[in-house]
């Protein structure tokens, strides 16, 4: 379980905030085809109680480091929460990306039973394993998938792709 976790926390993580540089590109490129300043996609929200596209990008990052913190016991960056523009979100995904890269194999040897918990669960815990499968990874794909379909709806041409990245896949054998 430590490789799959592993697998899962670095790989996947860096994969999927690595795929915000394509979408980023694509919205910069959408408001110079349009003429504006991109920085107006940093308040845009799908609905008036959602977050906006900055704070979804805010919290992805935030979900990867600090599931890598709290399944290694490691302490995680901290960050201000005071992007304004593209390019100081592209810097906080870097930065994430980075941190993540700074994670071995060995760190996750006792993730799968660490217990795990935040203020918000009010006393509660799961395991690590539990944690990953059922909060983390799923909270990560719920706020990236939010910064693209706000991108999306505001006419910036993103797809499936853009938001998938590259897959592992293998011709078939012959």
């Amino acid at each position: 379980m430590v490789r799959d976790m592993y697998f899962q926390i670095i790989s996947q993580m860096k994969k999927t905030l690595g795929q915000f540089d394509v979408m980023f590109d694509a919205a910069e490129a959408h408001a110079r085809a349009k003429t504006f300043d991109p920085a107006v996609y940093m308040g845009l929200r799908l609905a008036p109680d959602q977050f906006a596209f900055a704070r979804q990008v805010q919290i992805a990052c935030d979900t990867a480091k600090l599931t890598a913190a709290r399944l290694s016991g490691k302490d995680a960056p901290v960050h201000a929460d005071t992007e304004a523009t593209i390019a100081d979100l592209r810097a906080r995904v870097a930065s994430v990306v980075a941190y993540l890269g700074g994670f071995a194999e060995a760190d996750f040897a006792d993730a799968d039973g660490r217990l795990i918990t935040q203020p918000r669960w009010e006393g509660k815990t799961m395991t690590g394993a539990n944690y990953l499968m059922e909060h983390a990874l799923p909270n990560l794909y719920f706020h990236v998938a939010h910064a693209y379909a706000i991108l999306r709806h505001a006419g910036v041409v993103v797809g499936k792709k853009d938001y998938l990245g590259a897959l592992t896949m293998q011709a078939p054998s012959a």
